[in-house]
């Protein structure tokens, strides 16, 4: 009975992310998302002022359809979650859904590591994902 219930379980699992990655909405190639500002390696006093760059694509809200569009998610401290299943959303996931382009938060001082992630109106990452660099920055 186990048996049974494991695989069960185990084929659910497997439609599911055969789904989700049909699901993937395609972004462009050449495409990029990257830092504006602070810059790798940048000791910056808080609060801090993010500013999210993207190349080749452009930002619409999440829940809009518009070939060629994304949203920013702001990735923190963390390592780049699963890029072909939908975005946490938590601390260290931050969601910018309204189409923000720039973001002021507050960070403990100290060392922390920031990555952009770029995904389509549902949060899902893009096919190929656009993520940018893992930039560490230093909070006075």
């Amino acid at each position: 009975m186990n048996f049974l219930k494991t695989s069960v379980i185990a084929v659910a699992c497997v439609f599911s992310t055969a789904t989700i990655a049909d699901e993937r909405t395609p972004s462009k190639e050449g495409a990029e998302v990257y830092f504006i500002s602070p810059k790798n390696g940048e000791t910056i006093s808080g609060p801090v002022t993010v500013k999210f760059g993207l190349k080749g694509m452009g930002v619409a809200p999440a829940g809009v359809e518009q070939e060629g569009t994304g949203h920013h998610h702001l990735i923190i401290d963390v390592p780049l979650p699963p890029v072909d299943d939908y975005i946490p959303m938590d601390e260290n996931h931050r969601h910018f859904g309204g189409g923000q382009t720039e973001v002021t938060i507050e960070l403990k001082p100290g060392k922390h590591t920031l990555q952009l992630l770029l995904a389509d109106q549902y949060h899902l990452p893009h096919l190929p994902a656009l993520y940018s660099e893992k930039i560490t920055i230093i909070v006075k």
